[in-house]
């Protein structure tokens, strides 16, 4: 098996190939910051990402032709399942031109198929894209009509990581419910039951993060809104809440460092983010009535034992908690592919409909 997987983020994009077992090359492309701020849009960027990509191949004296399958990461769609779904010019124009919100991600179905021609169409896909919907009835409804909630999760991680611990504990994760907490520079969480995403916590719903305000009281929200307007409200949901906005730093290390010499500001508010962060886990398991059978931790911060420990004790009676810290995003998308290659899964098509 030849599998190539591609996952475009803000500032770079990470490009991986894959045999049935092991990695056999990949690199983090970054890009310059000030190549970037010459694209007005996201999309605009697509050439450029997409000619760093086959440098990567160049470099790696590699061919698009003796790939078997390429997996990308899924961009902001409209509502989709969990899983693969073919990647061809109507799912890259919507992504391109009509996505649901501006996001790197977007640009990974571009890429591939980009590639899929140069190899003369090898067949490509978007897997566990970050719009992923599968919400109960009840879950979508926001408390104003006409603005249901919008199902947003770190989906391609927290999946993967499931299946992780899964296989680790020797459970089924088709016939147990679980809830992911995925804690990075925003953090969201979602409770699969039986594979199945059933309901969220985004990252502008629950516990402020190193850098999102998190889920605002509304009083709070309009204030902020008269103050500095919409774009400076938007702004704390962006990079300007959390820790920058309290402590004016989103590096968790030195947030601790500063606990150590005693400083009680950094000490009350790292508490309160590990307090919300359990808060925001706890209201997720009366949505299978209490039957959870582990609660996972996952993302950069869970190397961060205080956080662990914190939020341990106070979610513990729920379930068992286990930590992945990092993220497995393109062991993920790797993983789908061979899934995929194996007649394991078959795969979706987009529509309008």
């Amino acid at each position: 098996m030849r599998i190539f997987v591609i996952n475009p983020g803000s500032t770079s994009t990470k490009v991986a190939l894959y045999d049935e077992n092991s990695c056999l090359c990949e690199k983090k492309i970054l890009h310059d910051s000030k190549l970037l701020s010459q694209f007005k849009r996201i999309n605009d960027q697509l050439e450029m990402r997409t000619e760093a990509v086959r440098t990567f191949f160049e470099e790696n004296d590699l061919q698009a032709d003796e790939l078997d399958i390429i997996v990308s990461r899924g961009g902001i769609l409209p509502p989709v399942r969990h899983g693969a779904y073919h990647i061809d010019q109507f799912l890259v124009d919507t992504l391109l031109f009509s996505p649901v919100q501006e996001h790197a991600s977007n640009m990974g179905a571009g890429i591939a198929l980009h590639i899929s021609k140069d190899g003369g169409g090898v067949p490509a896909y978007i897997y566990d894209s970050i719009s992923v919907d599968e919400l109960l009835p009840e879950a979508r409804l926001s408390g104003v009509k006409g603005h249901n909630r919008r199902s947003f999760t770190h989906v391609l991680n927290t999946r993967a990581v499931a299946r992780r611990i899964a296989a680790q504990e020797g459970f089924d994760l088709m016939e147990e419910n679980v809830i992911l907490a995925h804690l990075g520079g925003g953090f969201s969480m979602n409770i699969q039951a039986k594979g199945t995403f059933i309901d969220v916590i985004a990252a502008d719903e629950g516990a402020f993060s190193p850098e999102r305000a998190g889920g605002l009281p509304i009083y709070n929200a309009s204030e902020i809104a008269r103050e500095e307007g919409s774009d400076g409200l938007y702004s704390y949901e962006v990079g300007r809440g959390g820790l920058i906005s309290y402590l004016e730093t989103n590096d968790a290390t030195e947030v601790e460092r500063r606990m150590r010499e005693g400083d009680e500001e950094a000490g009350l508010v790292y508490r309160a983010m590990a307090y919300q962060i359990a808060k925001s886990i706890g209201s997720l398991a009366p949505v299978v009535s209490g039957n959870v059978r582990a609660i996972i931790l996952t993302g950069g911060l869970a190397n961060s034992r205080y956080i662990t420990e914190e939020v341990r004790k106070r979610v513990e009676f729920i379930a068992p908690l286990y930590v992945f810290a990092g993220e497995l995003e393109m062991e993920a998308l790797y993983e789908g592919g061979r899934r995929l290659l194996r007649g394991e899964e078959g795969a979706y098509k987009f529509s309008s409909e």
